[in-house]
């Protein structure tokens, strides 16, 4: 039954994923997914951390928010290969942008949610 969790949350962070990626493409930096794995980052440390404090969140609802939405909402794969082509066509310097970019802000973020979810009142 876990399985199925994943992936009716999965069904809806990949259609989510694709909306936003195509609201935000771009010619030459890929500003969608790192907008995408960015938000994943933030919204992950902060939702993890309020479910750890509440004893009463169910297992089912972190799979389908944790590991089925946001595991499908966000893109590590599709940022290798998107950083691929950057190299491979030449734009050395906004690889190395984009590769610090997402690995930078993406453990920030996930810290700020931490410290969001730890805010008084907002981890319950």
């Amino acid at each position: 039954m876990n399985v199925l969790y994943v992936m009716i949350g999965g069904f809806f962070g990949a259609i989510c994923r694709y909306a936003l990626g195509e609201w935000l493409a771009a010619d030459r930096f890929p500003i969608g997914t790192l907008t995408i794995n960015l938000l994943g980052c933030l919204f992950l440390g902060w939702f993890l951390t309020s479910v750890s404090e509440r004893k009463t969140v169910r297992p089912e609802t972190v799979l389908f928010i944790g590991t089925g939405f946001t595991g499908s909402f966000t893109t590590f794969s599709a940022f290798s290969l998107e950083t691929i082509n950057l190299l491979k066509n030449g734009y050395e310097l906004l690889a190395i942008l984009y590769i610090l970019a997402s690995i930078i802000l993406g453990i920030l973020l996930v810290f700020i949610g931490y410290k969001l979810a730890n805010v008084k009142g907002g981890a319950g």
